[in-house]
């Protein structure tokens, strides 16, 4: 998993770019680079180390780093070991153009080979470079603008891609492109862009953002508006959308760690995840006292109410079966999730490697839902299992966490976990938010159908709804476990 980063305005590109940079760590990388437009004379300079972002501002410490553009990289190695030559930015041959990218070209190979027939040189062994030495052979050859020879590029690629390209001979424009890979443009108030994998390079300079579609191509020029078109040129009105994250959840906040961070916050996550979603209500009731007067009992009973199911009341009560797709820590909730639904639908769920079932033509037929799991909401394989049960009939709901994601917008409906940003590799807070919203659904659907009894339903409903205050006062006991774990693990 690569992040990009992306930045053109008035102001220092390099700042914004290494902040943005740093704040994609969480994704994990071997190595890191930046790509400016020089203020001074113009060129397009590129740096990149293998290594930390840390080792990249070394190195950049006595380098030309002016520029009002730029784009930059963190690379996990996937052709080509990693290294310094490997990682991104990538020259085109002449250095005219630079590009970054993320995601697989599964055709590289058979690109590569046409282009050094044709005379061209390569200097690293990656499929990114294949890419941007293909764009600047179309323009070229053909004598093309930026934007149309990547659109002819990209119509020419096999895979997955997220890019992001600069040309020092236009230095007010980045073009980015997106494909089964996820990119977010955001729009600045003095008509400065941002560009990022995902929303956290962002959030500090603007909450306006466009998430780009499958097929997007953008063009950023400064002074202009946001210009969105797909490969073949129709222009195209993308949403603005308002980012609701405060900066605070994307830092440590004190904690040493993220993980650590995100496992003290779990109360206050789940909360937020049930709330609106577990109400209560009083209950008012007559009944005759022993002297034969009426007298009223009053009661509070909590419920579940999700807008998902009463909007699509019918497919969700009428599945004949629930099929759920996800991957890793998602997968191992849906587990859970099976349970629930089962014991309190009375409908047999699967639980599905979103991985193996894309690729072994399962049965799926318009009387299932199939629930697509994941927190980022931008899962290759959960979304090509989307598209699978799509084409077969299946309604489709999706359980994500981030709003605007592309499995939020590919499914039928759907509920988010609103657990905030997840930085720490190993899931805590996204997982009990998943877990909890599979508990409601199967809550919600057993009690429409009346396969839960009421008794159940309320005792249940009680109980999830008491499990944050439940976390806390675990959480209170970290400093008596740590001392504790301290104390015990060396015993023999």
């Amino acid at each position: 998993m690569c992040g990009i980063v992306g930045y053109l305005g008035k102001g220092d590109a390099y700042p914004a770019l290494i902040k943005g940079l740093k704040r994609l760590e969480y994704r994990g990388y071997d190595s890191a680079g930046v790509a400016l437009i020089s203020k001074k004379d113009g060129s397009l300079n590129v740096y990149k180390t293998k290594g930390k972002v840390a080792d990249l501002e070394a190195y950049c410490a006595d380098k030309d780093i002016s520029g009002s553009v730029g784009i930059a990289h963190t690379r996990w190695a996937t052709h080509g070991e990693p290294s310094a030559v490997n990682a991104h930015p990538h020259y085109s041959s002449s250095k005219n153009l630079a590009i970054i990218h993320n995601g697989i070209i599964e055709n590289y190979a058979d690109i590569k080979k046409n282009l050094i027939s044709k005379g061209v040189e390569f200097r690293s062994d990656t499929d990114t470079e294949v890419l941007v030495q293909l764009i600047e052979y179309i323009q070229v050859k053909k004598n093309l603008d930026l934007l149309t020879a990547v659109q002819v590029a990209l119509r020419q690629v096999i895979g997955a891609y997220a890019i992001a390209l600069l040309d020092k001979r236009n230095p007010n424009q980045i073009i980015a492109a997106r494909k089964q890979s996820p990119l977010v443009v955001g729009i600045g108030k003095e008509g400065d862009f941002y560009l990022g994998s995902d929303a956290s390079p962002i959030i500090e300079y603007t909450d306006k953002v466009v998430y780009l579609e499958d097929g997007n191509i953008a063009v950023m020029r400064l002074g202009d508006p946001l210009q969105v078109v797909n490969i073949q040129n129709v222009k195209l009105n993308p949403e603005v959308q308002t980012v609701d994250i405060d900066l605070g959840q994307i830092e440590k906040g004190g904690f040493p760690h993220f993980m650590l961070k995100e496992i003290f916050e779990q109360p206050e996550c789940l909360r937020n995840c049930m709330r609106g979603r577990v109400v209560s209500r009083t209950v008012e009731t007559r009944v005759m006292t022993d002297d034969g007067e009426s007298t009223t009992n009053t009661k509070t009973e909590m419920g579940v109410v999700l807008s998902s199911i009463t909007d699509h009341r019918q497919q969700l009560l009428n599945a004949k079966r629930f099929i759920i797709v996800a991957c890793g820590t998602s997968w191992h909730a849906g587990l859970i999730g099976k349970q629930m639904i089962e014991n309190y639908c009375r409908v047999p769920v699967e639980v599905e490697y979103a991985s193996e079932f894309r690729y072994r033509n399962p049965v799926v037929t318009k009387d299932d839902v199939v629930i697509a799991i994941s927190q980022s909401g931008e899962t290759a394989d959960t979304l090509a299992a989307i598209k699978l049960a799509k084409e077969n009939g299946a309604f489709i709901y999706g359980i994500c966490n981030s709003i605007g994601s592309s499995i939020a917008r590919e499914t039928d409906t759907g509920t988010y976990i609103h657990v905030g940003p997840e930085i720490g590799v190993a899931s805590t807070k996204a997982f009990t938010g998943q877990v909890t919203v599979l508990i409601l659904l199967a809550l919600a659907i057993g009690n429409e159908k009346g396969t839960i009894s009421d008794t159940d339903y309320q005792k249940i409903t009680e109980q999830l709804w008491n499990i944050p205050a439940k976390m806390k006062e675990v959480l209170k006991l970290n400093n008596m476990i740590a001392d504790l774990s301290r104390t015990f693990t060396y015993a023999r």
